[in-house]
């Protein structure tokens, strides 16, 4: 049964978001598109569920619709934050997704969330019936390396302070949306001196 809202059934209202999505990132045509984002379907996650778990085999296809997740990796029972999504755009994890590997990250719902899921066979059928549907694995791997590549550079030539400054001035809505210990643990300092560096900044 579909929740209406404002008048709209919502999956009108979902596709109009995957279909602004694609059309901004991906040269599919009309009919292509439309058939793409009908393969989709809606999952619902409470927070502090596990959207992925290292060791897990990534069978679908997942694009973030509302709310937010953390991304993570976890040894001696420690957890580094290495990535946040709060906002329309895939959290899939495509190279494991692409390789049929094993993940070595997990992923945490800090909100309730609402996604769409495809399975891997239904997305692989697609790539194979559409050839710009190649376009998708192929931008998604190279927005991944230069983002990749990116955190890593930061990381190792800017202080915490510095990071800080540069999640306030380019993604201030985590700032808004996280809670400080996980931003403190993506920036790989404790909470207590995490909140040193923004009284100083402030």
């Amino acid at each position: 049964m579909s929740i209406i809202l404002e008048g709209f059934p919502i999956q009108y209202i979902m596709k109009d978001q995957l279909a602004d999505f694609f059309r901004k990132e991906f040269p599919f045509h009309q009919e292509g598109l439309e058939e793409f984002m009908a393969s989709f379907e809606v999952k619902y996650y409470k927070k502090k569920s596990l959207l992925l778990s290292a060791g897990q085999k990534v069978q679908e296809l997942c694009f973030l619709n509302k709310g937010v997740v953390r991304e993570y990796y976890q040894s001696d029972k420690k957890e580094s934050n290495i990535n946040f999504y709060d906002g329309p755009q895939f959290v899939t994890d495509f190279s494991a997704f692409n390789r049929d590997i094993p993940t070595f990250k997990f992923q945490e719902c800090l909100t309730e969330i609402e996604v769409r899921v495809m399975a891997k066979n239904t997305f692989r059928k697609l790539l194979e019936k559409y050839e710009c549907g190649g376009v998708i694995v192929q931008r998604t791997f190279e927005r991944l390396l230069a983002e990749k590549e990116k955190s890593m550079y930061r990381r190792l030539t800017k202080t915490p302070e510095e990071l800080y400054q540069q999640i306030a001035a380019e993604k201030a809505n985590w700032l808004q949306k996280i809670p400080q210990y996980h931003i403190a643990s993506y920036l790989g300092v404790t909470p207590e001196t995490l909140s040193r560096i923004r009284g100083k900044i402030r």
